[in-house]
């Protein structure tokens, strides 16, 4: 399974969290999943495709050269896609994904969030979308996003993603 991983490229991110992307990388590679991501080579995005890598694992970067600038680009993956523009790199997210995991990031991390479960609410894509609440990083948002529910603006977001707290309800999810 082609596995994309939507999480933050920032070198600021705590170790609580890029060791679990690191051992997600680890373990997608061990169970044969081939990563796609946005060919960071920092952050979440760095952490667990080095996890990959360092398993023998396959990955698909994604990304315009001009990325560069704001964020080192993998040298280690399997493939790389460049793109121009932000609009074709979540295009070959999906063209190229089987599943989804939004791990925590930023605006860029929670703009691909939303989109793709947009797409899957209007029934223009229906493949799993797992939510990783790492140390409750996304209690928040989904507190939010519940409250949205409550007052009418959103109804049964429980179908459109999933929401995981251990690399292991990831794959509980993605393998059963």
């Amino acid at each position: 399974m082609n596995i994309c991983l939507y999480g933050s490229g920032s070198r600021e991110i705590d170790k609580i969290y890029t060791d679990e992307a690191y051992n997600l990388g680890c373990i997608m590679a061990q169970k044969g999943h081939t990563l796609v991501f946005g060919g960071g080579d920092t952050g979440m995005m760095g952490a667990c495709a080095k996890g990959v890598h360092d398993n023998n694992g396959k990955s698909i970067g994604i990304a315009p050269e001009w990325i560069n600038n704001f964020e080192p680009l993998c040298e280690d993956c399997s493939e790389f896609i460049y793109v121009n523009t932000i609009d074709e790199r979540k295009q070959g997210f999906y063209d190229n994904s089987d599943a989804f995991i939004i791990s925590p990031g930023g605006i860029g991390t929670l703009d691909e969030f939303f989109e793709v479960i947009t797409l899957k609410k209007l029934k223009r894509q229906n493949k799993p979308i797992i939510i990783f609440n790492i140390d409750h990083f996304y209690d928040k948002m989904l507190e939010m996003i519940d409250e949205m529910g409550e007052k009418g603006f959103l109804y049964k977001q429980n179908e459109i993603y999933k929401v995981a707290c251990t690399i292991d309800e990831i794959f509980e999810y993605l393998d059963g």
